[in-house]
């Protein structure tokens, strides 16, 4: 056989060589998700790699059985021109070897399999269509191989006929959604982290607490009560009797602002418009409380510990802002300054300050950054105190005698420059 010919046949191979592995790389570096995508599209080509993905242990010992023929007869190849040119050197075959080595990891592996993890739709496709037909052809000899295959891998323990693709947790999910920030707008992106942590959170997170229900004494004087029915800047309140444990229910403003400007109004007319209040225990989860405010017709409720006593008050909008936050509301809780560093309100709920700093701070214990710097600190820190919280430097910009205010989170910079107090 003329140089010439063996030459080419040596470059087929290594053509063939670098296909094989190329589609090696490339079938198994396709993005499962868009393959089902595609499937449900009817693409010819992700179909046809859909069904050979079913069985990888039969794709994959095609692949290695022509890949390792093709690789052996390149060196039987390479190993005939080199006595051919130095027929009375046997150091001949051994540079030819070495020679073919380098070419073939540059050519055939490294090079194919590179583009394919970079671009695998490039030739998984095409490589789907020549596969399929020589699976059939050579499936006695694959069968073959994958018996022996099988039990070597029975002997350690696995089973390839009962294994499974899982899908992705939540956690996975959570990362290709903040990862995703080409594609999904930055609301949007907090829109859909916040239906995914609608299963772990509970209306307790989420209340607006104790102190800050705004209420309607019916101890107080009528003339009181006008006043802050008046300037009400919510549209239903709790209607109590000295203490919010002794609510009464809830009035709506629609109902009554028609009426206090009449002579006879009091407080009999204000019991009569009352609906009835609605107590949810603090542990509810918040997509429960979500179908129960559908199922029952209503848009607010008072929640309640263990012990009946009151802890605080959650609304629909409360829960729908869980979700789509800043789509509802003006309110900026955490504000980037100029040097890095982030302004925060301490009442800002922990599952929050997770979500707008991509943190994992924990969430078992207090609900707020005041309740879980206050948790740390075992006391009410003054202002101009530095700390790390959980990793995460930290200053008290502003507090009174009761709860932190605001506090600074210190930029990677002024962390380090700030080292020495923590």
């Amino acid at each position: 056989m003329p140089l010439s010919m063996l030459f080419g046949i040596l470059a087929f191979m290594l053509i063939l060589s670098a296909f094989f592995a190329g589609s090696e790389t490339s079938l198994m570096s396709l993005n499962r998700y868009r393959l089902r995508y595609l499937v449900k599209l009817k693409h010819p080509g992700a179909i046809k790699i859909h069904k050979l993905l079913q069985r990888p242990d039969r794709f994959l010992g095609l692949i290695l059985l022509f890949n390792n023929f093709v690789n052996n007869f390149a060196a039987s190849i390479a190993t005939v021109i080199a006595i051919k040119f130095y027929a009375n050197d046997e150091s001949a075959i051994a540079i030819a070897i070495g020679i073919l080595t380098l070419v073939m990891l540059i050519c055939s592996e490294v090079t194919p399999k590179t583009l394919a993890a970079i671009k695998p739709e490039l030739l998984a496709f095409p490589a789907a269509w020549i596969y399929t037909p020589l699976l059939k052809i050579f499936y006695p000899v694959v069968w073959v191989v994958n018996l022996f295959v099988n039990l070597l891998l029975r002997m350690v323990g696995v089973d390839v006929n009962k294994s499974s693709h899982h899908g992705l947790n939540k956690e996975e999910l959570k990362s290709i959604i903040t990862e995703a920030e080409s594609s999904i707008p930055a609301r949007y992106q907090k829109m859909l982290l916040g239906i995914l942590d609608l299963e772990s959170a509970t209306v307790e997170d989420i209340m607006t607490p104790r102190n800050e229900i705004v209420g309607v004494d019916l101890e107080a004087s009528i003339e009181d009560i006008i006043e802050k029915i008046k300037v009400s800047p919510h549209t239903q309140l709790a209607v109590y009797k000295k203490s919010i444990d002794r609510v009464v229910g809830f009035l709506h403003l629609r109902k009554v602002l028609t009426l206090v400007n009449q002579a006879d109004f009091d407080k009999q007319a204000i019991i009569n418009l009352l609906a009835q209040p609605s107590f949810i225990p603090e542990n509810t989860p918040v997509h429960t409380q979500m179908l129960r405010f559908k199922s029952e017709k209503i848009r607010i409720g008072l929640v309640v510990d263990e012990y009946g006593d009151v802890q605080g008050l959650v609304t629909l909008d409360d829960l729908l802002q869980e979700i789509v936050g800043e789509l509802i509301t003006d309110d900026v809780t955490a504000r980037k300054q100029s040097d890095g560093s982030y302004l925060v309100d301490a009442t800002i709920t922990v599952r929050e300050l997770n979500r707008v700093m991509q943190w994992s701070l924990p969430t078992q214990g207090p609900k707020t950054l005041n309740g879980l710097i206050l948790e740390f600190m075992e006391t009410i820190p003054e202002p101009g105190t530095s700390i790390k919280l959980h990793g995460h430097p930290l200053e008290i910009i502003k507090g009174d005698e009761h709860a932190v205010k605001l506090v600074k989170f210190l930029s990677g910079k002024k962390a380090i420059q700030a080292g020495g107090l923590f």
